[in-house]
């Protein structure tokens, strides 16, 4: 009889453990479940607008992992990369986390896309469940200042790519300047950076703002608005559809003062849309141009040709590539399981991650956003090349 009991208190011993530890599936030292496999996850656009952005960086993101998983992975562990889409929207988007932490057993979301959709999963993605957030494309100061633990970033702020937007055109001489932008807060809060940063190259320089709705599609009474301001620089904060807009009509009505962009402006899609009106645009971008003839650059387009040749090698892949290819670099530094934990601990102690095609990046303990440069690139005969090196805009007030 007290057999019959010792075995039945077992059982039912063992059934509560399995419930515990399947309630607590992401609390093991590998949150995977195998410690050949690194289970990471990611939430990008892939369907309405903004899928214009989220397919081409899962391309390149993918590119990079399977080129490392056919060289025998993280030390000797194959990524596994679980993307799943959120279609831009914040609150499918917690449901999405939900699924890849307590379903999927990811130890960290990586490379992952849009600044309110990734706010939206911070209570319980980094406060209650631990999980990092890494490499993720978007955000804005707020992220970082002060730093949150587990949410590292390498792109650099928009309002800095304004600030280095400012000091270029005040450094090319412009005196009277043009900020062309978007009407939302957030394109708004870009535009307002450039005059600060120009006038603290130049003091007498002149920058103005002219406000356009969101999604104009004739640009012809903004070109017409734009010509009576006799500008001799624009800055367009507009998306790449609307910046092409722009150029095009910009070309019709014989305007002819320079025009300078950040990095949404620097896409495949303006050269596309606007062609030749494209030709001599400057901007800055967060990678170095794609038709680099440099090594690293060089090893992108032969892995977007062998595991993703149905999609160009563009900016946004090279993104994708570029977050990826950061995550490998740290994570195989981990001298033991890679867990939620020890990624965490990894990116507190990287410095001078060099990916090649983007800026170097150095984390710390309070520094959670690897970088803040940025890399002047150029529309000559019909594409975008590098003009010189990264570098390090002016500290904004």
């Amino acid at each position: 009889m007290r057999r019959r009991r010792t075995r039945s208190l077992i059982a039912v011993l063992a059934a509560l453990f399995a419930v515990t530890a399947s309630a607590c599936g992401t609390g093991g030292p590998s949150a995977a479940g195998d410690d050949k496999v690194i289970k990471i996850g990611a939430w990008l656009p892939l369907t309405g607008a903004q899928a214009t952005f989220g397919v081409p960086e899962r391309a390149g993101a993918n590119a990079y992992f399977k080129s490392v998983n056919a060289q025998g992975g993280i030390n000797g562990r194959r990524v596994e990369w679980i993307v799943k889409d959120h279609a831009a929207d914040p609150q499918q988007t917690v449901q999405i986390a939900r699924r890849l932490v307590d379903q999927d057993g990811v130890v960290a979301i990586v490379a992952a896309n849009g600044t309110s959709q990734s706010q939206a999963t911070f209570p319980f993605v980094l406060e209650q469940s631990k999980v990092p957030i890494l490499n993720t494309l978007g955000g804005d100061a707020s992220w970082y200042r002060p730093a949150r633990e587990g949410l590292f970033g390498l792109q650099t702020l928009y309002e800095d790519q304004a600030a280095a937007l400012g000091d270029w055109v005040a450094r090319d001489g412009a005196k009277k300047v043009l900020v062309v932008h978007s009407d939302p807060a957030a394109f708004v809060n870009v535009a307002e950076q450039i005059g600060p940063a120009a006038r603290n190259a130049d003091p007498s320089i002149d920058v103005k703002r002219l406000k356009v709705k969101l999604q104009t599609t004739d640009y012809s009474p903004v070109i017409s608005k734009v010509k009576a301001r006799k500008p001799d620089a624009v800055v367009l904060i507009l998306q790449a559809s609307e910046a092409a807009s722009y150029l095009k009509e910009a070309k019709l009505q014989g305007l002819d003062a320079p025009s300078y962009g950040y990095a949404p402006v620097a896409a495949q899609s303006t050269l596309t849309l606007a062609g030749k009106a494209a030709e001599g645009v400057k901007s800055v971008q967060l990678v170095k141009s794609p038709h680099d003839d440099d090594p690293a650059i060089k090893e992108f387009r032969a892995a977007m040709a062998k595991y993703e040749p149905g999609q160009p090698a563009d900016f946004i892949t090279l993104w994708g590539w570029e977050a990826a290819k950061a995550f490998v670099e740290i994570a195989k530094t981990i001298d033991g399981p890679v867990t939620s934990e020890s990624l965490t601990r990894a990116y507190e102690k990287a410095r001078h991650v060099d990916t090649g095609v983007g800026p170097v990046l150095s984390f710390g303990a309070g520094r959670h956003l690897g970088t803040r440069d940025v890399q002047k690139v150029v529309v000559r005969n019909g594409r975008w090349e590098s003009q010189g090196d990264f570098f390090t805009p002016p500290v904004r007030d």
